[in-house]
């Protein structure tokens, strides 16, 4: 069995029956889950479990999805899917800005959880460079050996995702890349997905890189299409 399909898997879901439902899918596509009904026991299982993934459903009983998933980005990167019955704009972007790496909107098949699942536990692999090499930009280096990103020489914390769109940008130097484009390489969608992760995530990577995100000069929007790495 692969590292991946043996991956422990956080699932906080207040709903019993969608709960263990999802769960039980989860279980036979090789996936092992630890469950949780409400927000606290979430956060508890993920720091007693340490899993590889969770699972959020935005709707929780006390502590919500969203700020279960800020307690997680304090101390954790590993990749967050909110489940959500709701597909207004605000929240799904409420859920990424709090660092989520992806949303899957109920009702849902369970082969498409499972697919994204495994799309966000692809992109938490490193992807070493031979010969240490380390990429520079400006004042960023991308040391892919040690899948670490400095600026200024202090390290930067990015998510496995803000990490990996970083990288696809920065092997694209100046090239106009399609929101389409970057869903495929970063997400790893064989189909087509929501352009507001792309734009969310860049938004979030921006924060962590630029000297001033409201007026990035590194990673560049090219209005009708998507986004640029800046020559600098």
């Amino acid at each position: 069995m692969s590292t991946i399909r043996a991956a422990a898997i956080l699932l906080v879901e207040d709903d019993e029956v969608i709960r263990e439902a999802t769960a039980e899918g989860l279980r036979r596509d090789g996936f092992v889950v630890v469950t949780a009904a409400d927000g606290q026991a979430g956060l508890a299982a993920f720091r007693e479990s340490e899993p590889s993934l969770a699972i959020l459903d935005v709707m929780l009983p006390g502590l919500d999805g969203v700020a279960v998933c800020r307690e997680i980005r304090r101390t954790s990167q590993a990749p967050v899917i909110f489940l959500s019955a709701r597909t207004d704009a605000i929240d799904i972007v409420l859920g990424l800005e709090a660092g989520a790496d992806d949303y899957v909107t109920k009702p849902f098949e369970p082969a498409v959880l499972a697919a994204r699942v495994r799309a966000a536990l692809r992109r938490t692999r490193a992807t070493p460079m031979p010969g240490g090499a380390v990429d520079r930009l400006g004042p960023i280096t991308v040391d892919r050996a040690g899948h670490v990103v400095r600026r200024d020489g202090e390290e930067v914390a990015l998510t496995p995702t803000e990490y990996r769109l970083l990288v696809e940008l920065m092997d694209n130097p100046g090239i106009a890349l399609e929101r389409s484009y970057l869903l495929e390489s970063v997400w790893g969608y064989g189909w087509a997905g929501d352009s507001r992760l792309v734009d969310v995530h860049v938004q979030r990577l921006r924060s962590k890189i630029e000297d001033d995100p409201a007026n990035p000069a590194i990673v560049l929007t090219v209005r009708g299409v998507g986004y640029k790495l800046a020559r600098l």
